[in-house]
């Protein structure tokens, strides 16, 4: 199942796509009495975290049994997937190509930042930062969004709470990053940070394990990469974030991004207004979004 974020009659409501029309969840489950509120994406997964393949089923059945779409992919007003997260937490240096290129050592943790809801913007929005800074670069990743409430939980047991996947670009003020010992200022920037234009479900990526990711400025390949080549899998991270951070549905956790950012091209390649980003993952999606 592919969940979106979309605008109808003034408001920021939750839709699945089916056959490129976006179709209402909460028309959907209408007649569904366990459904509860499915306003949005983030109140989709707090109220039915553990039966979004059943949900699946259910939209399907509503689509065809003659339930009319909302608007078509294409023509959509799209938000970020999850665009109220009570938490986005990041994780760097998580490919080992990126830290030789960074000059650091391989770390024995994953290393986690923060960013905000602020952040966020859809897939379809300019990417902004270039008001505050002369050297915005880009981190094509891949991110995850948390589908149950999750605590000291296991290895084997995390994919568990994973509802699904969606492209994430970690766009970054490098000046403001390395201004002090903490990245925050860099990597927190208002409206900076697109993603989407879907969150999709486990069942339809398969081995997020193994999946392809490129990075392409104005056509351009930048980043190309595979989920394999993590220092840290997601097993591993949702595991270790739980053990002092309670995960919640709807939070999402951006997984790195492998090496050929802008900072450490010769000479450096900082995004420009006009500029097109894509990023790419294989079986999940691509984000395009042009710099403002």
């Amino acid at each position: 199942m592919k969940l979106v974020t979309f605008r109808e009659n003034g408001d920021w409501i939750a839709g699945a796509v089916v056959d490129d029309n976006i179709y209402s969840l909460s028309a959907a489950l209408a007649n569904d009495p366990e459904a509860g509120d499915v306003s949005t994406v983030r109140a989709l997964l707090d109220s039915n975290g553990r039966r979004l393949e059943e949900i699946a089923q259910l939209v399907e059945a509503a689509v065809q049994d003659g339930l009319m779409p909302s608007t078509t992919f294409a023509e959509a007003t799209l938000g970020a997937p999850v665009p109220n997260p009570a938490k986005v937490l990041c994780i760097g240096l998580n490919y080992s190509d990126h830290v030789a290129e960074t000059g650091r050592a391989l770390p024995q943790y994953p290393d986690v930042f923060p960013k905000f809801a602020t952040s966020l913007v859809g897939p379809r929005d300019p990417i902004g930062g270039r008001d505050v800074t002369d050297q915005l670069d880009f981190e094509g990743e891949l991110a995850i969004v948390i589908g149950r409430t999750a605590k000291n939980v296991s290895e084997d047991d995390a994919l568990d709470y994973v509802a699904g996947v969606t492209v994430l670009n970690d766009i970054t003020a490098r000046d403001l990053q390395y201004r002090g010992t903490q990245w925050l200022m860099g990597k927190a920037v208002d409206a900076s940070t697109p993603s989407g234009p879907a969150l999709v479900t486990l069942d339809e990526v398969g081995d997020i394990q193994d999946v392809d990711i490129t990075t392409h400025v104005n056509g351009e390949l930048m980043q190309s990469s595979n989920t394999k080549n993590m220092i840290f899998p997601i097993r591993t991270i949702v595991s270790y974030l739980s053990r002092t951070i309670t995960l919640e549905p709807g939070d999402i956790i951006a997984t790195g991004t492998p090496e050929g950012i802008g900072a450490k091209r010769t000479p450096p390649v900082w995004l420009q207004s006009g500029d097109e980003v894509t990023v790419s993952l294989s079986r999940v999606g691509v984000l395009s979004s042009i710099v403002g």
